[in-house]
């Protein structure tokens, strides 16, 4: 399978690796050719991630981790073996036994990575960043506390306080994007101005997935259509601009679909196309049985014009997912250079049956290219 989120970085710098995510939970290195589409399994990553790792944006052979216990951050030479340790999080604030960190989120030039920590998702409670130059700076979300090496300290001026579902950190590493998880004040997302005690929630039109460029955020508006996509500055999260603008309403729930976004071929602008599949579960469960679509974009790999001057929209391949459970929805990966897009699918469950529970049908790993 692909990694669960989109927005995961799972393919190397030059486009000659990526890796994907075993139901066991392991992950496996791939060699990709580029001009073959020939793969060549490297097998099991060794070192051990306290969550989903992710590929370096300047270094084709570093990958970045999070320690699941004692967290730390590592860099893993995918070449070599070699493990560095560039972080120990305690050496910076204090943690439980039963703290640890998932997964991690790097800034495009390798400075800045994030990850949350905590027991469990959706109570974990700490926004934990670190600056290769600068040190560590972590955000605690139950008790509105900022501390670590840099940046200003003490209590964010608003009372909002929850744990974190998710988070991931902009292009620039100037911005933290939150999830909540548990709640008693809000329900939407927030962003953390990293270098501030700024923290601001979501006030509109704030559910769905969502992307981070490097000073935008790209997600769905929930309104008129599933792919009605609004571009927000990270600084600014009230404004909205709409990225095609002349979709028409829809009143119909059987048309509305799902979709997840990956943005990890971004330039600095924030201009580059944003690359999604879309999906739906009214597809059918059984073997051969048709996808249940009734209109474009529906179970389909899209990109879709970020620039805000033509709202063009390119359709490049069918996904065949019957979307059963989260794992067979197709969460797909854009390659950095924007030439490839992996994806999971069950292949309408024609691909047989589970090994280790006959139940269930196989998933796996397809690549297009978006030509």
């Amino acid at each position: 399978m692909t990694p669960s989120s989109s927005e995961q970085n799972a393919w190397n710098a030059d486009g000659t690796k990526f890796y994907v995510v075993t139901p066991g939970g392991q992950y496996v290195l791939y060699d990709f050719d580029p001009d073959s589409l020939k793969v060549h399994s490297r097998g099991i990553i060794k070192a051990r991630s306290g969550g989903e790792p992710e590929f370096s944006f300047t270094r084709p052979n570093i990958l970045y981790l999070a320690s699941v216990s004692n967290p730390a951050f590592l860099e893993y030479n995918v070449s070599t073996g070699q493990i560095n340790r560039l972080n120990k999080f305690s050496d910076c604030v204090k943690l439980n036994s039963s703290d640890f960190a998932f997964g991690v989120s790097i800034s495009a030039n390798d400075l800045r990575m994030t990850t949350p920590v905590g027991p469990e998702q959706d109570r974990n409670f700490m926004v934990y960043v670190y600056d290769r130059k600068q040190g560590c700076r972590w955000y605690n979300t139950r008790t509105g506390e900022i501390g670590g090496e840099w940046g200003p300290k003490g209590t964010i001026p608003v009372s909002d306080r929850y744990s974190i579902h998710n988070l991931r950190i902009s292009k620039s590493g100037d911005f933290v994007w939150i999830q909540r998880g548990e709640s008693t004040v809000g329900s939407h997302w927030l962003v953390w101005d990293v270098s501030t005690m700024n923290v601001v929630a979501c006030s509109s039109q704030c559910s769905g997935h969502h992307a981070m460029g490097y000073s935008h955020l790209i997600g769905a508006s929930g309104k008129k259509h599933p792919l009605d996509l609004i571009l927000r500055p990270l600084n600014r999260p009230a404004d909205v601009t709409s990225l095609i603008p002349d979709l028409q309403p829809t009143s119909s729930a059987r048309y509305w679909y799902d979709q997840h976004y990956s943005w990890n071929h971004i330039s600095a602008a924030d201009t580059t196309p944003v690359c999604l599949s879309t999906y739906s579960d009214n597809n059918p469960n059984a073997p051969d049985a048709p996808l249940d679509t009734i209109a474009p974009w529906e179970n389909e790999i899209l990109c879709v014009d970020a620039d805000g001057k033509d709202s063009r929209v390119w359709r490049f391949a069918h996904t065949y997912s019957t979307a059963k459970g989260f794992w067979h929805t197709p969460r797909g990966n854009v390659s950095q250079d924007g030439r490839f897009f992996m994806f999971t699918s069950d292949w309408q469950d024609e691909l047989g049956e589970a090994p280790r529970n006959k139940a269930v049908h196989r998933t796996d790993v397809f690549i297009v290219e978006l030509r």
